[in-house]
């Protein structure tokens, strides 16, 4: 889980995941790793401009990570302006 996203077990129902993308305000997919791993914490690390997954890991997993975590066009400098862009927000 980040900021941008949230990956879960795959056999999380779609209601679970409704509901956690409700409460977590980010939105929240089912997947695997490490080529159809469900262990999520032990195959891939996550924040919010870059992921770290095992040698395993199919392009078809990293193409839904890089979505879910919106990693594509994400860079440190464009993080650090969202961050304060939403800091000013919250302090407007």
């Amino acid at each position: 889980m980040s900021n941008q996203g949230a990956l879960v077990h795959p056999k999380t129902s779609i209601e679970d995941q409704d509901e956690l993308a409700a409460l977590l305000q980010v939105p929240v997919v089912a997947g695997t790793v490490n080529r159809g791993s469900d262990v999520l914490g032990a195959g891939m690390v996550v924040n919010d401009w870059c992921a770290f997954c095992g040698l395993d890991t199919t392009a078809t997993e990293l193409q839904v990570i890089e979505s879910i975590f919106k990693l594509q066009d994400a860079q440190p400098a464009n993080v650090a302006s969202d961050m304060r862009n939403a800091l000013l927000d919250q302090l407007a």
